[in-house]
């Protein structure tokens, strides 16, 4: 069953798996390293006071404000990220929890109880289409679902179809086109109910807002015309 009733006005729906990401080529890392010995530590960080003067905190783009410079590690065409002094380490594949572990088993030979948090500064999806705000969102989280998405965007318009929000996304090299039903329960076991980095979300318009755009079409050349007409008489 898709849901069970629990009490009298009370359903509980079954949710989908978190969504934990692997890391891949192209990715950007943040490492920040910490231990006993600050001097020691701050050769591990050379990207701390750039992040901070960057503001890679920045949730989202706006065609004014395009998203900030991502100071990290970009993991190579091989799967690695070269560190100082310990050189280059192979993290494609890896959780940013194994990364941390891996990096931190290097550290051993140059920290004294090092701590390590890997993180992806390149967590981004797409929200387009028939929403209030659509952009370009960076999710610090490295977590987000659809309903979240579409809250950040402003939520859908009232000419959007919700019946039929597509997502595209990569799979193994390919990018796969899926469509999404928000009115019906199935959404919330759905594999695409937690979105992965670089999905693009696309709200279709509806009839009205397909017959809207229909009738603006209609009138502006009656309108250009209309406007030669004064202009010619004005002239006169």
């Amino acid at each position: 069953m898709l849901y069970q009733k629990t009490g009298p006005g009370n359903d509980t729906v079954s949710v989908a798996a978190r969504y934990i990401p692997v890391i891949k080529v192209g990715d950007v890392l943040s490492v920040q390293v910490s231990s006993f010995s600050p001097e020691a530590t701050a050769l591990f960080n050379p990207y701390t006071a750039i992040t901070a003067l960057s503001g890679t905190s920045t949730m989202q783009s706006t065609p004014t404000t395009p998203m900030p410079y991502m100071a990290g590690y970009l993991v190579s065409e091989e799967g690695q990220i070269e560190l100082p002094l310990i050189g280059k380490i192979t993290v494609q594949g890896l959780t940013n929890s194994q990364a941390s572990k891996e990096i931190r088993q290097k550290l051993l030979n140059y920290l004294k109880e090092p701590t390590v948090n890997v993180r992806n500064l390149n967590f981004q999806i797409s929200v387009t289409g028939e929403v209030a705000r659509p952009s370009l969102f960076s999710i610090p989280s490295e977590h987000i679902t659809l309903p979240e998405a579409l809250g950040l965007a402003g939520d859908i318009t009232i000419f959007g179809k919700r019946t039929n929000v597509l997502i595209i996304r990569e799979v193994n090299g390919k990018q796969t086109f899926n469509h999404v039903d928000l009115t019906k329960r199935d959404l919330f076991r759905s594999p695409f109910y937690h979105l992965h980095p670089n999905d693009i979300v696309y709200v279709e318009p509806g009839k009205a807002r397909i017959a809207n755009a229909d009738r603006t079409y209609q009138l502006v050349p009656i309108i250009l015309s209309a406007l030669s007409i004064i202009a010619i008489v004005v002239t006169r």
